[in-house]
């Protein structure tokens, strides 16, 4: 199985350092259902792009790089990384055996609860999910990416019964994903989980401007601002006030 399977490559980052701890080999695949606002690499939406590797080729450019990363590890984002599930359950299985930290980085969009065989399989073989929640309020959710956030939100729920270990991940928007209401939700939505090792609130950015542009793409949050780094610590500090307050409810 191992020598058929062939990735569809958007790009691998050899030292990244937001992806995951410690320094990190990144392997951004190919493909996205989702089309968030903010997104940042609109280039990895489609498909019909290909840059095919195989597992040995990802290996192999690791093996090169792997003092660097010795702290960190291999994370697989995307894109999707979940639309091509059994190419990266297979380099997780593979990087396993060389005893590297695998990260899986996702929006848990594809996610079916009736039919968990194939994540089942890849998670055993995973140490952490990164997990982006755009929006806690479905409304808000279907504006911002195209699609309901239930089965995100399902998915969160899922890997906390299966007690692997979660980052949380939400980008601050002015105007979109701040408002207090939904930031509070978001708290009490993560203290019913118990596999909630970290929570990055990140600050919208505009630096995607010109890949929209080259690509042919109207952007659509050309009237929206940059978060500041003060926005999005406000931002986290609501969120955890009521994942506290919500936690100690639940005492």
């Amino acid at each position: 199985m191992e020598n058929s399977l062939i990735g569809n490559i958007h790009s691998i980052e050899t030292c990244g350092t937001v992806d995951g701890p410690g320094i990190r080999f990144v392997v951004f695949m190919q493909g996205c259902p989702m089309r968030c606002k903010y997104c940042h690499n609109p280039d990895s939406w489609t498909t019909d792009i290909n840059k095919k590797m195989t597992i040995d080729e990802i290996l192999d450019k690791y093996e090169g790089v792997k003092e660097f990363v010795k702290s960190g590890g291999i994370t697989v984002t995307g894109g999707e990384p979940l639309l091509q599930i059994d190419f990266v359950t297979e380099l997780f299985r593979r990087a396993k055996m060389r005893k590297i930290h695998t990260a899986l980085d996702t929006s848990g969009i594809s996610f079916n609860k009736d039919d968990t065989g194939k994540i089942d399989r890849l998670l055993k073989f995973t140490d952490l999910v990164l997990l982006d929640i755009k929006h806690i309020d479905e409304a808000k959710h279907i504006d911002l990416t195209g699609h309901s956030n239930k089965n995100i939100l399902e998915f969160a729920k899922y890997l906390s019964n299966k007690n692997i270990s979660v980052w949380i991940r939400h980008v601050v928007v002015p105007g979109l994903t701040d408002d207090e209401k939904s930031l509070i939700d978001l708290g009490k939505f993560l203290a019913g989980l118990n596999n909630v090792k970290a929570l990055d609130v990140l600050p919208y950015h505009d630096m995607a401007v010109s890949k929209y542009e080259k690509l042919g793409i109207d952007y659509p949050l050309k009237d929206v601002n940059p978060a500041t780094k003060e926005q999005a610590i406000s931002a986290r500090d609501v969120i955890i006030k009521a994942f506290k307050q919500a936690a100690a409810n639940h005492l």
